[in-house]
């Protein structure tokens, strides 16, 4: 396959057959229906199977056995079906079932403005479940990122057995741009570690802070909960045994995060500035960055495509030489504080919308000059 007219959530259905999912259970919800539709299309042909269930509790339960079960599994949806996902993405993480969540974003709160973008829920994703345990997010800017990062979502889901969310948006969901596939990355595919032989525990984990997988249903006894649990997957009130579990459930994500800190970088030598950008808002961010240049501005560019756990150490590393960052989101400002508590002290500017349009170049061209003399 070459050059391809496709829109991000069209990316997103490829990379999710690349990668290896073979269950998609979803509930239509503007701007991510087309996921649904897309994977109907074709999974089935593949031996996949497709679920449009009643709700989105549904829809996520659906895909959280599927996993447990052994196979790959993608759901998609949008702000109010986000927060109907809540409980079991909670499910998801305290009993290591691998998933990955397409959250297409649109213009909240509530209803919001279904045909409207904004990434309002930055936060949301890695917050909104009980006991604050950490999630991966990744953000795609494009179609071309929607493809591999979707891979990469797989990927990681397999290998850290936790929910992984794709952070997309209306725009690029739903906005076609022609892709050249042959020169898209395509990262080698991961399967989760599988129990070999011996005695299995279902939660008992090695160094990596991972355990073993063994399919629900099959000759060995598989235990799952969702309450506090030991190694052997029995529910526990025991304070050092509950203790270890939540260390070890935040560490094998947090520990390996420099392995998967994925972003573009655009320094230019001797810049005084660093703009930081994600999302759909990178692509207004880039131009804005070539016409400062040509006026004469120091600016070096950072796209962030991990956005949890935070990628500590290329904030630092990019804002190292320069004198002041400017974070540019379409919210009212969201990210901007990881940013300022990991580069403190050196002064953070802000500049959001969130009101259903993009922001344009220009507007960020001026808030820099703005934020650049004072």
């Amino acid at each position: 396959m070459g050059l391809t007219f496709m829109d991000g959530n069209e990316a997103v259905v490829q990379g999710a057959v690349y990668a290896g999912c073979r269950f998609f259970a979803g509930y239509p919800i503007t701007p991510a229906s087309t996921i649904l539709s897309g994977m109907l299309n074709v999974l089935p042909p593949l031996g996949g199977i497709v679920l449009q269930a009643e709700d989105e509790m549904a829809s996520i339960g659906a895909c959280l056995g599927a996993s447990m079960a052994g196979l790959k599994a993608m759901t998609a949806t949008s702000g109010p079906g986000l927060s109907l996902y809540s409980e079991n993405i909670s499910f998801a993480v305290g009993s290591e079932i691998p998933l990955v969540i397409v959250h297409v974003m649109r213009q909240g709160p509530s209803t919001g403005a279904a045909t409207r973008g904004a990434d309002g829920d930055v936060h949301f994703m890695r917050w909104g479940h009980s006991g604050g345990l950490p999630v991966v997010v990744l953000a795609p800017t494009g179609p071309a990122d929607c493809f591999t990062l979707t891979v990469h979502a797989f990927n990681l889901a397999e290998r850290l057995r936790c929910p992984v969310f794709v952070a997309s948006s209306k725009d690029i969901a739903m906005t076609r741009e022609t892709v050249d596939m042959e020169r898209v990355e395509k990262p080698p595919v991961v399967d989760r570690k599988t129990h070999a032989k011996g005695p299995f525990l279902p939660f008992e984990a090695g160094p990596s802070g991972v355990p073993a997988f063994l399919p629900i249903g099959g000759p060995v006894p598989v235990r799952q909960t969702s309450s506090m649990h030991g190694p052997d997957g029995y529910i526990t009130t025991n304070p050092e045994v509950i203790q270890s579990l939540v260390e070890r459930l935040q560490y094998k994500v947090e520990s390996q995060i420099d392995t998967f800190s994925f972003y573009d970088w655009d320094p230019q030598p001797g810049a005084s500035m660093l703009l930081v950008a994600y999302g759909i808002t990178a692509r207004s961010a880039r131009e804005a960055v070539l016409r400062l240049r040509a006026r004469g501005h120091g600016v070096s560019f950072l796209v962030l495509k991990t956005l949890w756990p935070v990628p500590e150490k290329v904030l630092l590393s990019a804002a190292e030489a320069v004198h002041k960052v400017m974070v540019v989101e379409a919210n009212l400002g969201q990210y901007v504080h990881e940013v300022r508590r990991v580069v403190c002290p050196k002064p953070v500017h802000f500049f959001g919308l969130m009101c259903g349009r993009m922001m344009t170049p220009e507007e960020i061209v001026q808030e820099v000059i703005r934020a650049q003399s004072s």
